[in-house]
């Protein structure tokens, strides 16, 4: 659903901006640039974890279909049409 996709989306941004920030602040702080980019990483699969599969929190507001329609009642609306004539210009 689209409200389960919004909160995916968010919860995927907020967690790659959180662990960017605290990767580069500790990077900083030890200066070594290989901890930014291992901080970062792991929040890249922790979120990857958190939004890539279906969970029960993505799926509360499910949409709703149209019915099933027979497929001989398409056929009759097909046939009661007229074919449209073009005129050529």
């Amino acid at each position: 659903d689209y409200k389960g996709q919004k909160l995916a989306e968010q919860i995927f941004q907020g967690i790659i901006l959180v662990s960017a920030i605290i990767g580069f602040i500790y990077g900083y702080i030890i200066e070594q640039f290989e901890w930014t980019v291992y901080i970062v990483m792991a929040g890249f699969a922790l979120s990857c974890l958190l939004t890539l599969p279906p969970w029960p929190m993505y799926r509360r507001n499910p949409l709703k279909w149209l019915p099933v329609q027979e497929s001989g009642a398409e056929e009759k609306k097909s046939a009661d049409r007229k074919p449209k004539r073009y005129s050529k210009n």
